[in-house]
């Protein structure tokens, strides 16, 4: 088993990631924000390509709504569990794969290739470039790329400042070089973050267009680790409301937990 993958399996192999977009508030709000971008970018009918598909959170959404979908994942465990869920679901085709390599999908393929979590975990440039150059490749000419990623600055502030020991230059040594501007990519962080910089610069020089970038919780992670905090039902209603309207707003962007990027292959 390659490093990466043995981090992959410590960090999801007991399938907690079943319940990660249901068990928070900003979980929730990722979830809303995320399918509301792939049905606005992305309406169906569209042929679906999942990379990283976790336990299938997505994937099985979409199926359910008419969207045809090839869902790839590498850990066993979370690869178990969409196949269960899958069994019944005759638009929902499971795969266990690697997103750094789609030599089984032929060029031009997918309306809509989404990378939800993939980027979380490659520590490198080459291989971040490999993940979004079959991204494209695979990809029909105007279809849709959505990119998920983390925010360098929101892994410093919910590590670091929301939880003990509250060793805020641990998390700058982890994160930053010493000129507290380079952002560091290395294994042992386990995920990864990004600056708005980075990520702009990462499909520069692509053959893509940008539809937009997207604040999907926005700052509800470090609220939501207050010990005193409550949203109603009725409450969090009306925060989804808002934050659709201003997720695109560079203030949520740069204080995002998770950002979505959305483009189109030309």
């Amino acid at each position: 088993m390659d490093k990466r993958k043995q981090i992959l399996e410590s960090i999801y192999g007991d399938g907690r990631e079943e319940t990660r977009l249901i068990r928070t508030r900003h979980g929730q709000l990722e979830y809303f924000t995320t399918m509301t971008c792939i049905e606005r970018y992305a309406p169906n009918p569209c042929l679906t390509l999942e990379l990283g598909a976790g336990t299938g959170a997505y994937s099985l959404a979409l199926a359910q709504r008419g969207y045809s979908v090839t869902a790839l994942e590498l850990v066993d465990k979370n690869v178990q569990i969409l196949r269960e869920k899958a069994k019944d679901v005759p638009n929902l085709k499971v795969v266990q794969g690697d997103a750094l390599d789609l030599r089984d999908f032929a060029d031009d393929t997918f309306d809509l290739t989404l990378c939800l979590g993939p980027m979380y975990h490659i520590y490198g440039k080459g291989g971040m470039d490999r993940v979004l150059d079959e991204a494209v490749r695979v990809t029909k000419p105007w279809g849709k790329i959505l990119v998920a990623f983390l925010s360098v600055h929101a892994i410093l502030y919910n590590n670091y400042l929301q939880r003990p020991p509250y060793n805020f230059q641990a998390g700058m040594e982890e994160n930053f070089r010493e000129d507290y501007k380079t952002v560091r990519h290395f294994p042992e962080q386990g995920f990864t973050g990004f600056t708005l910089e980075e990520i702009d610069e990462l499909f520069r020089g692509r053959n893509l267009g940008h539809s937009a970038t997207v604040a999907t919780d926005g700052m509800l992670e470090l609220a939501e680790g207050r010990s005193d905090f409550f949203l109603s039902d009725d409450d969090f209603r009306l925060f989804r409301a808002y934050h659709i309207l201003h997720c695109q707003d560079p203030e949520l962007l740069g204080a995002s937990s998770h950002l979505l990027y959305c483009c189109y292959k030309r």
